[in-house]
């Protein structure tokens, strides 16, 4: 049996008096904050909580790294996750997770909600880079990612889905991206897949692909190409790279039949920029 938390910050939810936040589902909130000590990114706090379990990986020459481990089975139906990152001035920040996300329907037929927030002070660097979004039958997820960025900070940020498992249509998936630097907004995207919404798999947006994702660029030093570049692979699939209005920031949208295939895609489109930090 799951514990429960208590409501997180980032996803207010009022919790029934004397009791727990609610019977149906988990209300967690993980937060992690990575400093710079005058000679190298330290990661002073790593609070855990509900399905996430933060944990330190060796660094990588400058860089601070930490992997969230899955402690439990989540998104379930009436969950309320978040997940709160912040990398201060000067630090090296890059966090993953362990096995891809698995959204399942639960107990309850309520959407279950996972926030992510991403902050990145002056003169960070800051990447997000976990592991695909599984929309499984039955389950209903809206996903949200909010970032804020200084103007000199630098931010790589990927997020994938796969759309159902092997011989199974998905659930219903919502995702919002939100990004804004120096407090103004660079990118504000919003995307549903699944029933009842019409045609998300037709040729005007998936063209019966599975796997979707993309991948964000921000920071000083980005070259943009002087037009979007189209990728493909032979096998299935399609990328596109382009820069945003108001950048320095790129944006590398990609669908193909399988994950693997998504994340090559990906990698090309981040092997096309120069000034990019790999």
């Amino acid at each position: 049996m799951r514990d429960a938390a208590p409501p997180p910050a980032l996803h207010p939810v009022v919790p029934h008096a004397g009791g727990p936040a609610h019977p149906a589902g988990v209300r967690a909130a993980a937060r992690l904050r990575a400093t710079h000590n005058g000679r190298a990114t330290t990661v002073p706090l790593l609070h855990s909580d509900g399905p996430f379990h933060l944990r330190r990986l060796r660094p990588r020459g400058e860089r601070a790294r930490v992997c969230v481990l899955g402690a439990m089975s989540a998104p379930l139906g009436g969950d309320r996750l978040a997940l709160d990152i912040t990398a201060e001035a000067r630090t090296r920040l890059e966090v993953t997770t362990a096995a891809a996300t698995i959204a399942l329907r639960g107990p309850t037929a309520d959407p279950a909600t996972y926030d992510v927030r991403l902050t990145a002070g002056e003169d960070a660097s800051l990447r997000w880079l976990p592991q695909p979004l599984i929309s499984t039958r039955g389950s209903t997820v809206h996903q949200t990612y909010r970032v804020e960025l200084d103007g000199s900070s630098r931010l790589l940020l990927r997020e994938e889905q796969l759309l159902g498992r092997t011989a199974e249509p998905p659930g219903r998936l919502s995702t919002r991206l939100t990004v804004r630097r120096d407090g103004r907004p660079i990118l504000d995207q919003h995307t549903v897949y699944g029933a009842p919404t019409p045609a998300w798999d037709g040729p005007a947006v998936l063209g019966g692909h599975r796997a979707t994702g993309q991948l964000l660029l921000v920071g000083p030093g980005l070259e943009a190409p002087p037009e979007p570049v189209l990728l493909g692979d032979p096998a299935g699939g399609h990328c596109v790279l382009v820069p945003l209005a108001d950048g320095p920031a790129l944006l590398a949208t990609a669908v193909a039949p399988t994950p693997a295939r998504l994340r090559r895609l990906l990698d090309e489109a981040l092997a096309r920029v120069p000034g990019a930090e790999t």
